[in-house]
């Protein structure tokens, strides 16, 4: 099916959909979180898209930088989303609260490279909240906008702490979560 767009693989009729549900040629979608927007399109094409129909996502240079998340007490489940650019490639980092089981909410923070799944093995990432007497760090490669944060949360491919432990290192408020990228 994704012939025309790069796939060169020529598979038995009974092992095609399984292949085009994972295929790196198939179209990505909006990889913003907490949206419902039905946009598709060519990975070239995802970094454009975000930046004219997601303005509110601010972008940081640099391979260190610190992702803040403001007004972690919002009620209900809530998306922080935020853009790093290093390495000549550009990641999406979101913090993610949900309730995960009966008034018990936890955060979600993980990366995603707009990239594939092979680019991003090229990549680790570490997480680290700071407080007093207090450092909670998390290190992991990122996961492919293909695969996209629900599949990082579902395989626990990320840095998960409940509301005790954001308060713990918030303040006013607020998290500050150090974010570094680093090559493989």
């Amino acid at each position: 099916q994704y012939a025309t767009t790069g796939c060169s693989l020529t598979l038995h009729h009974t092992e095609k959909p399984k292949h085009e549900a994972v295929c790196e040629y198939r179209p990505y979608s909006c990889p913003c979180p907490g949206t419902s927007c039905d946009w598709e399109g060519s990975l070239e094409a995802v970094m454009s898209h975000l930046m004219h129909a997601h303005k509110s996502i601010t972008t940081l240079q640099g391979e260190d930088i610190i992702f803040l998340a403001t007004d972690i007490n919002l009620p209900g489940a809530v998306d922080w989303v935020m853009m790093q650019s290093c390495f000549s490639h550009h990641f999406m980092l979101v913090l993610k609260k949900q309730e995960k089981c009966e008034g018990h909410q936890q955060f979600f923070a993980t990366v995603l490279l707009i990239g594939t799944r092979k680019q991003a093995e090229n990549f680790q990432y570490r997480l680290e909240l700071h407080g007093n007497c207090h450092r909670l760090t998390w290190e992991a490669s990122p996961c492919s906008i293909h695969d996209g944060v629900s599949v990082a949360i579902h395989n626990s491919n990320c840095l998960v702490f409940d509301t005790a432990t954001a308060h713990l290192f918030a303040d006013n408020g607020n998290l500050g979560i150090n974010v570094t990228i680093s090559m493989c």
